[in-house]
């Protein structure tokens, strides 16, 4: 069956609010997705036996709110109040070294009704996604799963990096589903998302040609503290070889550098609107003390990594103050 499209507007407060129209629970569920044929990490029993064992210990959460942005495992029960098809979120949220893995264990949306759930890989806000589809290591169909009836799913849904969602629309009264959240280390992250931290983060390609991101939803200050990005840090390079450090490069995307870290902000995820503060690459130990200050919706860092080097740049990521308007590198919206 064929969903109409329908477009929603959600709304969460973090440190900013966010409004969010055209979500793959519009625009996107009226693709022929009907089938559900998950494309997330097929983890089987004993999978859901460890769950259940752990049930007793684990936290019970009520989901009451449309839009509900949370950093906690545990168990979350959501049953519908109204036959309304309103569409609404959980955002999930956990450190940056850690994944999201989420277990479905019960579910009752009926698909008559046009009633749907997604587990999204990444977030969702006003169209636009993080990971952006640019920097993601899956086409942005695959980052889908959708689901409705009573089905029993036997799949555990595992995200890329530290954020999920969970969207739903439930046009039925009394009607709803259960999931389980848990947190798992990831040896290699590449796309952080943060929300109010201040902190140190390392970026890195471990020699592939991927991007990775740092994003913070908040405008924010970003100092580099030791960049190794491009030139000479080949990853083929002999034991007997030193490195010479070349110091901090500016403008090395305009240069035609195949790797570089841009820093720059916008008001969303979409890469194509991101304005770019510099874009910096080379060898360097103790960068200037510098300092970018993005007074923006979103703060992007972003490593671009051509496979030829291994690259890694380390921040320090500070949430700016309304004081620091006389020092900005980016004022957006203005």
């Amino acid at each position: 069956m064929l969903l109409p499209k329908r477009c929603f507007t959600l709304m969460f407060y973090s440190c900013f609010v966010v409004c969010c129209t055209g979500s793959p629970l519009g625009n996107y569920f009226s693709h022929q997705h009907q089938s559900f044929a998950p494309s997330s990490v097929q983890l089987q029993l004993p999978w859901e036996t460890n769950f259940r064992q752990k049930k007793a210990a684990t936290e019970q959460i009520i989901v009451d709110e449309c839009m509900l942005v949370t950093s906690k495992e545990g168990h979350f029960f959501h049953k519908s109040r109204s036959p309304e098809a309103t569409a609404c979120g959980v955002y999930l949220l956990t450190d940056p070294d850690k994944l999201v893995e989420v277990y479905f264990d019960y579910l009752d949306v009926p698909c008559e009704t046009g009633g749907l759930v997604s587990f999204v890989d990444g977030w969702e806000l006003n169209g636009q996604f993080f990971p952006s589809t640019e920097d993601h290591q899956k086409p942005l169909h695959e980052r889908f799963s959708e689901f409705c009836g009573t089905k029993r799913i036997k799949t555990v849904f595992r995200s890329s990096q530290n954020a999920a969602l969970i969207q739903y629309r439930i046009p039925s009264k009394s009607k709803g589903f259960s999931f389980y959240v848990r947190h798992h280390k990831n040896p290699t992250p590449c796309n952080i998302l943060l929300e109010g931290l201040s902190d140190v983060y390392t970026l890195r390609n471990y020699g592939k040609n991927v991007n990775c991101s740092l994003t913070t939803l908040y405008p924010a200050q970003v100092k580099v503290l030791s960049l190794g990005v491009g030139l000479s840090n080949s990853k083929t390079k002999r034991n007997h070889e030193i490195e010479v450090e070349t110091g901090t490069l500016h403008k090395c995307e305009k240069q035609g550098m195949p790797d570089y870290v841009q820093v720059g902000g916008g008001e969303g995820f979409d890469l194509s609107q991101l304005s770019v503060v510099d874009s910096i690459c080379g060898l360097d130990s103790s960068p200037s003390k510098q300092v970018e200050t993005i007074l923006c919706g979103v703060t992007t860092v972003r490593l671009v990594s051509s496979g030829d080097f291994d690259n890694a740049v380390t921040v320090a990521v500070t949430p700016a103050e309304v004081d620091d308007l006389d020092a900005a590198s980016l004022v957006c919206g203005m």
